[in-house]
Formats: C-alpha cells, sequence, structure tokens
C-alpha cells in the first residue's frame, strides 16, 4: 500500500515580486518527491490559506523578503486557527531579522530558512517534518 506524497504550497504573499527564491525551493522539493503547488506572488494570508485548505495540503512555506514577514507570518497562523487547520504546518523562509525569530516560533511556525540555507537542508527539513505525526522542530537555519 502507498501513501500519498506528501502535499506544500510555497506562497509569496504580500507586494514582495522577487520569487526566485522561492521557486528554487519549490523546484528542489518537487525533485524531492513532494507535490507542489506554486501560488504565484502577491497572494493575501486569506487567499494562502484557503488554497491550503481547498488543496488539503500538509505544510505552508512561505517566502517573504518585503519586511512584512510579522504581519503575513501571524495573519496565516491566525486564519489557520480560525479554521481549526492547525495541522498544516508553516514554514517559511526569507529576510527575517534573528529578533523576530523566536517571535515567529512561538506564533506556531515551526521553522525559519534565513538566507544562505542550502535547498539540501529545506528539503531534509520539510521531508522528515511536514506531514508526519512527528512534532515540528524550532529550527532556524543559515
Amino acid at each position: 500500500m502507498s501513501s500519498s506524497p506528501l502535499r506544500v504550497i510555497v506562497a509569496k504573499p504580500g507586494l514582495d515580486g522577487h520569487d526566485r527564491g522561492a521557486k528554487v525551493v519549490a523546484r528542489a522539493l518537487r525533485d524531492a518527491g513532494v507535490e507542489v503547488i506554486y501560488t504565484g506572488l502577491h497572494q493575501t494570508p486569506a487567499q494562502i490559506v484557503a488554497t491550503a485548505i481547498q488543496e488539503d495540503v500538509d505544510g505552508i512555506g512561505l517566502s517573504v523578503l518585503s519586511g512584512a514577514h510579522m504581519t503575513t507570518f501571524k495573519e496565516v497562523m491566525k486564519l489557520l486557527r480560525h479554521e481549526d487547520a492547525e495541522d498544516i504546518v508553516v514554514f517559511g523562509g526569507g529576510i527575517i531579522p534573528a529578533d523576530d525569530v523566536e517571535n515567529l516560533l512561538n506564533e506556531g511556525v515551526a521553522a525559519l530558512f534565513t538566507p544562505g540555507t542550502s535547498t539540501a537542508t529545506v528539503v531534509d527539513w520539510v521531508t522528515t517534518h511536514v506531514g508526519t505525526s512527528k512534532e515540528p522542530s524550532r529550527h532556524v537555519t543559515a
């Protein structure tokens, strides 16, 4: 009996128009056998959460380079709680100052990957912690 593939969304919330990193991560995850849904640019947290629920994903990966990480991640977490979808693991990356990392982890974000993180590290974390009954680690890497 085979299990269905791991499904994740890779999303670019807000006005940030720089998506090269998100596309690189999406491709690396795809190449590792993860089913990836790339939502495209300029998505609202509500659109991201609605898509995650509709597509029955295991995880949401947010890429934020605009400086709106505190607002965006917190809103996604709030909407997931409101929709009783807290089983969807949220992880992300981008330009996130060290001072904000602990706050986001305390909000329930499972992992944050800062600039310089290898795609192999992201793929390993996602395939180990997303879609499993194992509690996600509080992981930050550079």
